[in-house]
């Protein structure tokens, strides 16, 4: 093991890319889709490797290998905050959102998980534990789901995992989705639910939503309006029912992305998401500006790379247990936590995040970039 003093110099970048296809038609309030693409950064250092990885386009091996392996190659992996400026200033003409943010998370979650190794810690131990476990909500109920399939998930949930709080989407057909409620509310005997337009409605329309629904007690209303109309969110959150907290933020992608939604006093609740907002680096920073407002601060999907960074987090409320993504990461992934009592617990006897890439399962389903 490397004392802190010690450079552990960069030698290796590599990513690869693999689609999985969904086990059931699947849609929410805008898209419809019928696989996911998981895009896995690899770092190694004195002799470790580091995993992180990203929910995004295969087309990220590229940029992954290419200018980003550039930008930190030969530097101090124990540097992580080096490492992330430095990958910074090289998308800057490519633009610092979107995919290139998604690059930088995986990368970036590999190289916690690489120092974390080097250094034989576990990572919430590197950061810094504020609790021994984090609670799970379950997420999924897709609009293409028949009230059977529904129900059933959303029971599974409550029953199996212990889920205090299931969530559904919603947007598709609007006038389809107060009986949708009412069939997931019977399902979960008393738990709370959780509702997620993904942006579908107007402010008009998320507002008669609410008030149309107020006798299902819905707790969470997420992104009724597209996060990009801040106004809106705030409309919703003061027009809604007082027990129903808005919540969006999934598609922050910057530490001003989540400071705007704060601004405008649009959220209850602000999401953010490890694969997408700047990895562990700046999911940390978005918490200390979630904990300096006196506002949660919610996981967005992936959960077995959200849990040890989850655990450090001041304010965190829960983790988002999203069907797809469970099911990749224990297709794919040894290490992945399976909940207990509605929480995931971080694993204090593996270092780094704990996670290790099922490399010959993985291989069926790969469609760009190599991690050898």
């Amino acid at each position: 093991m490397l004392s802190r003093s010690d450079e552990a110099p960069i030698r290796k970048v590599t990513a690869a890319a693999y689609r999985i296809p969904t086990d059931a038609p699947e849609a929410d309030g805008t898209f419809a889709w019928d696989s996911t693409t998981l895009v896995v950064a690899a770092v190694s250092a004195a002799d470790r490797v580091g995993l992180g990885y990203t929910y995004a386009d295969g087309c990220l091996t590229a940029l992954i290998g290419g200018a980003l392996a550039r930008a930190i190659d030969g530097r101090d992996a124990l540097d992580t905050p080096g490492c992330w400026m430095a990958m910074q200033r090289a998308v800057r003409n490519l633009g610092r959102s979107g995919l290139a943010a998604c690059a930088i998370s995986a990368l970036d979650a590999a190289l916690w998980d690489l120092k974390a190794k080097i250094l034989a810690q576990p990572l919430v131990g590197l950061l810094g534990r504020q609790r021994e476990a984090a609670p799970i909500y379950g997420s999924g109920g897709f609009t293409t789901y028949s009230d059977e399939q529904l129900s059933d998930q959303l029971a599974g949930w409550v029953e199996r995992d212990g889920c205090r709080a299931v969530k559904m989407k919603v947007g598709s057909d609007p006038d389809s989705d107060p009986h949708r409620v009412a069939v997931a509310k019977s399902a979960i005997k008393g738990r709370r639910l959780f509702v997620d337009a993904n942006g579908a409605f107007s402010t008009r329309q998320a507002l008669a939503f609410a008030h149309d629904c107020a006798d299902a007690d819905i707790r969470w209303f997420e992104e009724p309006v597209t996060s990009d109309d801040e106004g809106g969110l705030r409309l919703v959150r003061e027009g809604a029912p007082k027990a129903m907290d808005v919540a969006a933020g999934e598609y922050t992608y910057t530490l001003d992305d989540a400071r705007r939604l704060l601004d405008a006093g649009a959220v209850d609740v602000l999401q953010a998401d490890v694969t997408r907002c700047g990895g562990v680096t700046n999911f940390l920073r978005i918490a200390a500006l979630c904990e300096a407002r006196h506002i949660d601060l919610s996981g967005h999907c992936a959960p077995a790379i959200h849990l040890h960074v989850a655990c450090a987090a001041p304010r965190l409320r829960h983790l988002e247990w999203f069907h797809d993504h469970v099911r990749i990461e224990h297709m794919l992934f040894d290490g992945a936590p399976d909940p207990v009592d509605g929480s995931i617990r971080p694993s204090l006897e593996r270092p780094g995040h704990g996670l290790a890439l099922k490399s010959r399962d993985a291989e069926a389903y790969r469609i760009s970039g190599d991690l050898e």
